[in-house]
């Protein structure tokens, strides 16, 4: 299996790149083949697909945007062709966050999901992703933040829930952790509706 490719792209085509890897072409499915450039050097993550017609790659520049990738194409009626198209409509990060979030109605509005899928999606992905979401992770200069962010995810809260509340705690030092973490549930607590 061809786990990835790096080299410089010598030709853009449709839906693929050719990448020039010490004189061997490969031609690799990717979601935005204009957005690249030729004579670019690239690293590209790589699914090898390999059927009894062909053996396609299929790249990604990220490795957060493969692993979702990977876990698409697990999905009942989702192929790696179908994956890849949704790539092309948002991003790896923009995924995790409608499919953590039942965004049902933001799965249907990419190319190639129906309602159906879009449902089955969140039904067999949601909360599969912590080790997708801890990998982008930032650690802030607030110890005191960081703290109660892990004493947050041990009581099962998602590192993408945090997101919003992060953004006004984390510069607080004025607070012990378990200040902030009253102050952090009672924040979750409303934007649920509690």
């Amino acid at each position: 299996m061809i786990g990835f490719v790096q080299g410089n792209i010598r030709i853009i085509r449709k839906e693929t790149v050719v990448v020039d890897v010490q004189g061997v072409g490969y031609e690799v499915y990717v979601a935005n083949p204009y957005g690249f450039k030729k004579e670019e050097n690239v690293f590209l993550y790589t699914y090898h697909q390999v059927r009894e017609d062909a053996s396609l790659l299929f790249g990604f520049l990220k490795e957060a945007d493969y692993e979702v990738f990977i876990r698409l194409i697990n999905v009942k009626g989702i192929g790696p062709k179908t994956a890849l198209n949704l790539f092309s409509a948002c991003s790896g990060e923009e995924m995790i966050q409608a499919i953590e979030n039942d965004d049902v109605k933001r799965l249907k509005s990419l190319p190639g999901i129906g309602a159906k899928t879009a449902s089955q999606i969140v039904l067999d992905l949601k909360g599969k992703f912590v080790s997708v979401e801890t990998q982008t992770e930032v650690k802030t200069k607030n110890p005191i933040w960081d703290e109660c962010q892990e004493a947050l995810v041990a009581l099962g809260y998602r590192a993408n829930q945090l997101g919003d509340i992060r953004k006004e705690l984390s510069p607080r030092e004025d607070l012990s952790v378990d200040g902030m973490l009253r102050l952090a549930l009672g924040m979750l607590a409303k934007r649920k509706g509690v």
